[in-house]
């Protein structure tokens, strides 16, 4: 289980994180009705389009203290807070960081893929701590009653390209507000390669253009993220040409990106497409 993480430990925030202005005003109100009554957020969007980074400026920006855990090593329900371990030939109860973690005033715990658990009803005990409740029993732990001002986040991928999924419970899915992710605008997106791995300007533009077109290339569309992209930009600062950046860091073979690049005729300096609503979050 993931029980390393240190609950005292506020995320750094990072300058050159974006997000658009809707999003930020939701989740600032997000923030406020914490205050009152229990908020729990299901953060859905593609792969790497900056889902869970947004949880971790979210915490970094409240100065709240922060907790993730892995759904998809769940085998068994209640295995978020512990389970039963052998030692010298006796059996105890190993608790595990779950449990700290929600009764941590104003933690932020964050579920990631929350639809890719290993047995469907390890989520169960969720139920209960994302109630107005707020509470669960477990015969080991005995009461456990969820902190004031503890934020649940939950991150999902969905789509049939996501192997190990589940359709995420309806009456879970209801215990949620919801916010969806896409890809940032191409400007936003070059600006971000920009600031983060010190390329020029033209060759930031270059990159987005590209990987957009070969995210819409009707024949055979890729999901680049915008982690694969910060990875080709890396690439090229550190002295790669784009084709070589991009052919060495995108996770297909050599051969067939190359014929798409050559089919895609791509063309340096095309003129870059608006990032307006988005901003520094």
């Amino acid at each position: 289980m993931a029980n390393n993480y240190v609950l005292d430990m506020i995320p750094e925030k990072d300058p050159h994180y974006f997000l658009h202005r809707e999003v930020i005003d939701n989740l600032e109100r997000f923030e406020n009705l914490s205050k009152k009554h229990p908020v729990n957020i299901l953060v859905t969007g593609k792969q790497g389009c900056g889902k869970s980074s947004m949880v971790r400026q979210f915490a970094a920006r409240h100065n709240r203290p922060m907790a993730v855990f892995q759904v998809g090593i769940l085998s068994e329900p209640g295995q978020l807070f512990g389970e039963l371990r052998l030692k010298d030939g006796e059996t105890y109860y190993q608790r595990f960081l779950f449990p700290q973690a929600i009764t941590t005033p104003n933690c932020v715990v964050h579920l990631e893929e929350i639809n890719r658990p290993e047995h469907p009803k390890a989520l169960n005990m969720l139920f209960s701590v994302l109630s107005e409740d707020r509470q669960v029993w477990t015969d080991d732990l005995g009461l456990i009653r969820v902190a004031n001002g503890v934020i649940f986040f939950a991150t999902l991928n969905e789509g049939e390209e996501f192997t190990g999924t589940e359709m995420l419970d309806a009456a879970l899915r209801d215990r949620f507000y919801v916010i969806s992710m896409d890809y940032l605008p191409p400007a936003i997106e070059a600006e971000v390669l920009k600031l983060k791995t010190g390329i020029s300007e033209a060759q930031a533009v270059t990159i987005v253009n590209i990987v957009n077109k070969l995210r819409g290339n009707t024949q055979m569309p890729l999901s680049v993220s915008t982690r694969h992209n910060l990875m080709i930009a890396e690439m090229a600062a550190a002295g790669a040409s784009i084709r070589e950046a991009i052919v060495y860091s995108l996770q297909m073979s050599k051969d067939l990106l190359e014929s798409i690049l050559l089919a895609i005729h791509v063309e340096k300096g095309e003129s870059q497409v608006s990032g307006y609503g988005y901003e520094r979050y």
